[in-house]
């Protein structure tokens, strides 16, 4: 089939996308337009929780697309009752927003903030986050992200975001003031090359909020929904954050996110928050499908199994091509490759015959992996496999 014979010129133009069409796909496995298959190892940027085609989704899908579709978010139903009750039942968490995207989560976390910040700390309002860190595409969450580069892109951008330093808890301290609402971080940084915040970090950063009365809001959008080993990277720290985001993995690749908080957080009046497709009966049948299967006993011990072995698969190929080591948790890690020969392999990577592998360079110098959760030993062992080769060509 020729890539020619599908209608491209009609999209925007947004970024660099190679001539194929991806047409279906299956677990770790997805296909393009002219039947080659691909090992994908990205999963739609961490999205694809339980990988391409799970049936468990499927089955939530097919029956609640019979069933109801969208009531509008002025009034309750099942799906969307049910799924809020599973995550505060999982986590240290009292009341859920549902959305459909994590930047819109994000944003909304933002809002919240900021309507706290006036009811109860003299209207504070500035929320420090962290150089490198992503929040995602709105005007206020590229604001609020240290992606080099975005200040000046949509300028001007939206004020009240001072920059720490992640792991640096005197850079937090001193941009503390008055105005200071709440503190935003990812317990993973993801877009930002899989830095982790330390378990030490994140615990003297719940003390510093406490001690300053300060919000404490973990954007764990890529980092969470099993992803890092535990259902939600906050748990690795033992601490309760006062605010917290979902999006990708919680809707397993269909448009879902959530904003969560503890119920004394929750100070939106009517009219504050909303959103048409916001909690709708269809994709929160969806999420209520992964979040079940995520939580079933046993799931989420091999999900670290399977990181632990991918960890030391790295390390193993790292030490043999004199690379610089690995880092990451749960299956959310990167291959530190000390050259900028990032970009190369993923291109070799994805043009290999007759199979292709999908890998993301984040930055230059290193490769991020993001399996699917219940991807087998067996497929990490191909990836490898496919990797070497691809090394043995540069």
């Amino acid at each position: 089939m020729n890539f020619n014979e599908y209608p491209i010129e009609s999209l925007m133009y947004i970024t660099n996308r190679p001539e194929i069409v991806f047409t279906h796909g299956k677990g770790s496995w997805i296909y393009d337009n002219n039947g080659k298959r691909y090992l994908d190892f990205i999963q739609g940027w961490a999205v694809n929780s339980l990988g391409h085609c799970n049936e468990g989704m499927l089955d939530a899908l097919n029956q609640q697309a019979k069933l109801l579709l969208n009531p509008s978010p002025a009034f309750y139903n099942e799906p969307m009752a049910k799924l809020a009750n599973l995550l505060t039942q999982h986590s240290c968490f009292d009341k859920v927003f549902f959305a459909n995207s994590g930047a819109e989560a994000n944003e909304g976390a933002i809002k919240l903030a900021r309507k706290w910040g006036r009811k109860f700390k003299d209207g504070a309002f500035e929320i420090i986050t962290f150089d490198h860190s992503f929040h995602g595409r709105t005007l206020a969450t590229m604001s609020a992200s240290g992606k080099p580069g975005w200040d000046t892109i949509y300028a001007p951008q939206v004020p009240g975001f001072p920059k720490a330093d992640l792991n640096d808890i005197a850079s937090v301290e001193k941009l503390i003031n008055a105005k200071t609402v709440a503190v935003m971080l990812e317990p993973i940084q993801g877009e930002g090359g899989v830095i982790p915040a330390t378990r030490e970090f994140m615990q003297q950063l719940r003390e510093l909020t406490r001690k300053h009365n300060v919000l404490l809001i973990v954007d764990e959008v890529q980092s969470g929904c099993g992803r890092a080993g535990t259902l939600f990277a906050y748990e690795l720290s033992g601490i309760e954050p006062d605010i917290m985001t979902l999006g990708k993995g919680i809707g397993g690749g269909v448009p879902l996110a959530a904003l969560l908080s503890k119920a004394e957080i929750a100070v939106f009046e009517a009219g504050d928050q909303g959103g048409t497709y916001n909690g709708n009966p269809l994709m929160t049948a969806v999420g209520y499908s992964v979040i079940s299967q995520l939580t079933a006993p046993g799931f989420l011990e091999g999900v670290r199994s399977r990181g632990e072995y991918l960890r030391a698969k790295l390390l193993e190929l790292s030490e043999e091509r004199g690379f610089n080591g690995e880092r990451g948790e749960g299956l959310l890690r990167a291959l530190l490759l000390g050259k900028d020969i990032g970009n190369e392999i993923v291109e070799k990577a994805r043009d290999m015959q007759p199979d292709g592998l999908l890998l993301n360079a984040a930055r230059p110098n290193l490769l991020r992996f993001m399996p699917a959760l219940n991807v087998t030993t067996a497929e990490i062992d191909q990836m490898m496999a496919m990797l070497r080769s691809i090394l043995d060509t540069l």
